[in-house]
């Protein structure tokens, strides 16, 4: 059994994580930020400890791991979307884009350094996008925090692989979540036609390479696309 952390754990691919962890048999906590119902129904489904905490603010992440006795593995998932035109976009948008989706990494990742750092071993996934690989159309703020987020990835590999740290990125396609929800359906039903299988991802797809990763001993500093072909 390890100990396992998870960020924007309440819905979509965070709660899929909890819930494959927790029936491989790992000690399973995890952050959400507003959703009380639904963090509190996770967590009595699958016997994961449910935190409440903004990953953007770094006094509450430290508040949020201080409660932690062990961790080995840390899922850096929490985020936000935001679509529009770039020019349009306000400026405190734009910030809070950045905060949750790369800030929230910088404070989860150095709040869980003192438990790796003593052991000399650890696993970081996180969570980008395939528009962080290739961009989107109307989504800038969002596929450069993404994109961030791959290159942190990357840097921090090298950064804590002499510390017996792996760092590892899966990076979703469309996935059939809360986050997608203001896409309008045919431009979800034509991604899913241009998709090589045939369909769009689910939570469970994400979580499976989510938990690969977590495992995968021999292999960091990669980023998983989980995308059906979409982009290749």
């Amino acid at each position: 059994m390890r100990n396992v952390l998870i960020t924007g754990g309440s819905r979509g691919i965070g709660a899929a994580a909890v819930e494959l962890f927790a029936e491989e048999g790992h000690q399973v906590t995890f952050l959400y930020e507003k959703n009380h119902a639904a963090a509190q129904a996770l967590a009595e489904k699958t016997g994961a400890t449910a935190l409440c905490c903004d990953v953007s603010d770094g006094e509450a992440v430290k508040k949020a791991f201080s409660a932690l006795e062990n961790l080995d593995i840390l899922v850096c998932n929490a985020g936000i979307s935001h679509s529009g035109l770039m020019s349009q976009m306000p400026e405190t948008d734009w910030d809070r884009c950045f905060d949750v989706n790369v800030k929230g990494v910088y404070h989860c990742v150095n709040a869980a350094m003192p438990f790796f750092l003593k052991k000399h071993a650890g696993s970081v996934v996180t969570v980008s996008s395939m528009w962080g690989q290739v961009g989107a159309s109307c989504e800038v703020a969002y596929s450069a925090a993404k994109g961030a987020v791959i290159a942190m990835t990357k840097a921090l590999a090298k950064e804590l692989g002499p510390s017996g740290i792996r760092v590892n990125c899966v990076a979703p396609g469309m996935v059939l979540t809360d986050m997608c929800a203001a896409v309008a359906p045919e431009i979800v039903a034509e991604m899913a036609q241009d998709t090589p299988v045939g369909r769009n991802g689910t939570p469970q797809d994400v979580a499976k390479a989510i938990v690969y990763l977590a495992n995968a001993e021999f292999i960091t500093g990669q980023v998983l696309p989980v995308n059906g072909g979409y982009v290749i």
